[in-house]
């Protein structure tokens, strides 16, 4: 069975080879600003993946492909502030100090689809930042990490994070517990 990744995110594409041998990548085309940013997180990453996922499915279908398509979205959430992916240099420096010191939660929405059938969930980490000095703040986003980073950080990168309850890999942006989970459901037809 063919699988495909809608996403580009090279981040997503090492995750997904942890626990699949073989997929495409195929980017989705889905507009995000379809979708109510007000949104409870949970339901706004689960909603983003959906329209990832479907854009991809719909356009596989079309060639007439018979995948099964993933798709998926992480925010970072800071009280009931969701942060995506700065668009400024400036931006990533406000969110990394709205950041520094405290608590925030990742959500990532995980949606799978095969044969039509759509299957979707999230997941949610507990991220501990450090506190960031304005040099590290100014280096690391000078050095251009933070631009295509839901909450303008890669916990990859080291220096940002001083612990984490939940999935590491949620935080990096595919939850591969909970991929695994839906993938073997998927095909044991549940």
């Amino acid at each position: 069975m063919e699988i495909i990744l809608a996403s580009a995110s090279p981040r997503r594409k090492e995750l997904l080879k942890e626990i699949v041998e073989e997929f495409t990548v195929l980017p989705s085309e889905f507009d995000e600003s379809s979708v109510n940013p007000s949104l409870p997180p949970a339901k706004l990453v689960k909603e983003l993946a959906k329209g990832k996922a479907l854009s991809v499915y719909e356009a596989a279908k079309k060639e007439g492909r018979d995948a099964l398509v993933l798709g998926s979205d992480t925010v970072v959430a800071f009280g009931k502030k969701v942060l995506g992916k700065p668009k400024t240099k400036e931006e990533a420096r406000e969110m990394l100090f709205l950041l520094s010191g405290k608590k925030h939660a990742v959500y990532t929405g995980v949606c799978l689809i095969k044969g039509g059938k759509v299957k979707v969930a999230a997941c949610k980490t507990a991220v501990y930042f450090e506190k960031l000095t304005e040099k590290f703040v100014e280096e690391y986003v000078e050095g251009g990490s933070p631009m295509d980073k839901a909450g303008a950080y890669g916990i990859q990168d080291g220096g940002l994070v001083k612990k984490i309850k939940g999935s590491y890999s949620n935080v990096v942006g595919l939850p591969v517990e909970l991929v695994r989970k839906m993938l073997s459901r998927q095909r044991s037809g549940k």
